[in-house]
């Protein structure tokens, strides 16, 4: 299996959600990604990474709130923010970087 560094290596973005089980918000955010991912299926990729079990990881891209999305492709962040964000919003987020891949 491919690891972090591998994976946001990718030309395709990869949106990775910095997240905690006992967060509330983290949570409403389950059926988001799921619906995301469905729609983007192929065309970009999602992981969830717990901040509890990934302290460095955590560390190393200075998390302070969660959830925290960020947008990776070719190894650069190329979008973040923390908190809620509804489907709607986080598609087009990503679409923009799925576009500029096509051209």
């Amino acid at each position: 299996m491919a690891n972090f560094k591998e994976i946001i290596q990718s030309e395709q973005p990869v949106l990775v959600d910095f997240y905690a089980e006992w967060c509330g918000p983290c949570k409403m955010m389950k059926p988001v990604l799921e619906d995301v991912a469905r729609r983007l299926e192929g065309k970009a990729r999602i992981l969830k990474i717990d901040v509890d079990k990934n302290p460095k990881a955590a560390a190393q891209y200075k998390i302070q709130g969660v959830p925290t999305l960020m947008v990776f492709q070719k190894g650069q962040i190329k979008w973040r923010q923390s908190g809620y964000l509804n489907a709607r919003d986080l598609h087009k987020v990503i679409e923009k970087y799925i576009q500029r891949e096509a051209n």
